[in-house]
């Protein structure tokens, strides 16, 4: 099991910025997928955003041209630059991993984009946005 530690959550005023990081236990597999996702009150976990290892990124409708995802291979750790912060932003993030392939219904290689498709979680980092 690897291990996912989160850190650099906080309070911002809307239109503000934070970087949140990922830092992973060493794992031997070279693919993988690496994700952020968010939760609010209320609220069903929902995808921000995920990298895999071939480059591929994804990003939800509504942090396109504010949040940018990345992953340090050297220092195995995912970051989440979010900029233009909002007040519907605020959540509890939570860094996900998978370090296996992943077909979708029609069986075609795909990136996973639904919490059940993780296999490892950090312990969340809340991330609250005044307006």
């Amino acid at each position: 099991q690897v291990r996912l530690e989160e850190s650099g959550g906080g309070s911002v005023q809307s239109g503000g910025s934070l970087r949140l990081s990922c830092a992973a236990s060493q794992h031997t597999s070279s693919r993988y997928f690496m994700g952020w996702f968010r939760q609010a009150p209320g609220k069903e976990r929902e995808l921000v955003s995920v990298i895999d290892n071939d480059g591929r990124i994804i990003y939800t409708d509504s942090v396109k041209g504010r949040f940018t995802i990345s992953y340090d291979n050297a220092k195995s750790t995912l970051y989440l630059q979010m900029n233009s912060l909002k007040p519907e932003d605020t959540a509890v993030y939570y860094c996900a991993a998978r370090f296996r392939r992943y077909f979708n219904l029609y069986g075609a290689p795909d990136v996973p984009n639904l919490p059940k498709d993780y296999d490892n979680w950090g312990q969340g980092t809340q991330v609250t946005v005044s307006s």
